[in-house]
């Protein structure tokens, strides 16, 4: 039922901002950035990057903006584990933050606390909005699991990812398969055996489950879905004891054989690097990666790499769903806001859609996805749009007590994966912690709405 009520705010907030973005009159002036700019020429804004493909790929593109627009884009390259609490600093001590750069388990901390300006503030100035900003040209599930909040639009998605199921097609061709697994069970006993051959230090499969968010996000939550499983229940009781959960838990134990013996230290890099050097022949990783496993410097899969959707569960395909959103900080002085704004309609834009992919990000706009040449060049493209038809947005809660039960979750989750506790007494040490945690944020008795 919470679900159902907050898709429905969701879209009843998607369908309000895109009635204040309506279509320009015919005899109206275009759109023109450098005019709506213009006020704003010599405005400084600050934002943090992480060292991934996406930002990489913005950072190649930054210098058209400042040049059309005379507004100068500060960033500051952090590591994703010390970002958070950069932002979360800055925005307690009235730091120099102009921009939010949102995970999506973090943006019911940043709504909640007031640190970033839902858009409809920019939305309703059309000075500063690009008329063509065309809302309902991303994909829902993103605009609605990256940027949305209580029935409000925060951010634009940016930076966005879709586990997926990357391969070395060349051997499972050599162990006699001409495509991928389409399940779980069918990676687990009909592909799994074949591939793994520990004499020669070889695996069918790797998964990333370094503790912390890894462990948390990555390995543990990738299995309860899939599994008809989940974290809490309508009620905001955990549901981890549940069959759908204790079946997912189970299974990623049973599959633990066709591992590598290290991959409870797996952080992504790992993770992607054995599927790159031929060590293992899958890996569920983030659709970001597919750069770093074409690269001849990095990868020597060159034809060999292939991609497909996540196996599916018996609740079906729930992949994995990650990454970010742009949103302007409320610390931010006035025409910073606005400067933030129209930075962040042109990074998220579809004018530049193309150059962004083609530089080695990832947008969050359909059309861009839906051109020929696009879909023949990057193998990564069908798979994820596939993903992206369908999805759970708070695949990890979105809510602000996420980090505390992260936490959580990481360590008796990497206990239950090396074998010290069983899924049973992990599940029901992580229920109960979470639940203190949940109580003294307010969401049993009332102060919070069960949003998630």
């Amino acid at each position: 039922m919470r679900r159902l009520l907050y898709a429905t705010a969701c879209a009843f907030a998607l369908a309000g901002a895109a009635a204040t973005l309506a279509p320009t009159p015919a005899n109206a002036a275009p759109w023109n950035i450098e005019q709506a700019a213009a006020p704003f020429k010599g405005t400084e804004l600050n934002v943090i990057f992480l060292d991934r493909p996406g930002y990489r790929a913005i950072i190649k593109l930054l210098p058209e903006f400042e040049k059309k627009t005379g507004i100068k884009v500060n960033y500051e390259i952090v590591p994703y584990e010390n970002t958070r609490e950069k932002e979360v600093l800055s925005f307690n001590s009235h730091g120099d933050l102009t921009l939010a750069l949102v995970d999506l388990v973090w943006i019911g901390e940043f709504a909640e606390n007031g640190w970033i300006v839902p858009v409809e503030k920019f939305t309703s100035d059309p000075a500063i909005t690009d008329p063509n900003l065309n809302l309902k040209g991303f994909f829902p599930l993103l605009l609605d699991a990256f940027g949305s909040w209580g029935g409000k639009v925060y951010g634009l998605p940016f930076d966005n990812y879709s586990g997926l199921l990357f391969y070395n097609q060349c051997q499972l061709k050599a162990a006699g398969f001409d495509k991928p697994p389409a399940t779980w069970e069918e990676l687990y006993t009909t592909y799994a055996p074949k591939l793994t051959d520990p004499a020669k230090k070889h695996y069918a499969y790797a998964l990333q489950s370094l503790r912390g968010e890894t462990q948390s996000a990555d390995s543990f939550m990738r299995v309860l879905w899939p599994f008809g499983g989940s974290l809490l229940d309508k009620n905001f009781k955990s549901n981890l004891e549940s069959k759908g959960s204790q079946d997912g838990l189970k299974f990623r134990q049973s599959l633990l054989k066709y591992m590598p013996p290290g991959v409870v230290s797996y952080d992504h890099s790992e993770a992607v690097n054995a599927l790159a050097q031929g060590e293992v022949s899958m890996i569920t990783e983030w659709s970001a990666f597919y750069g770093t496993l074409t690269d001849p410097k990095t990868s020597k899969l060159g034809d060999c790499l292939a991609v497909a959707p996540e196996p599916a569960g018996p609740a079906g395909r729930l992949p994995a769903l990650g990454g970010f959103s742009l949103a302007v900080a409320a610390q931010a002085t006035e025409a910073q806001q606005k400067a933030g704004w129209i930075f962040i309609q042109w990074a998220t834009s579809e004018d530049i859609a193309r150059a962004y992919v083609e530089a080695g990000g990832v947008s969050g706009r359909s059309s861009i996805y839906e051109q020929p040449d696009i879909k023949a060049k990057y193998k990564f493209v069908d798979p994820m749009v596939a993903s992206w038809q369908k999805g759970v947005p708070e695949f990890r809660p979105r809510f602000p007590a996420w980090p505390a039960i992260s936490e959580v979750v990481a360590e008796f989750g990497s206990k239950i994966e090396l074998g010290q506790i069983s899924t049973e007494e992990g599940a029901k040490e992580i229920g109960t912690r979470m639940e203190s945690i949940l109580a003294k944020e307010g969401y049993y008795d009332g102060k919070k709405a069960l949003l998630e």
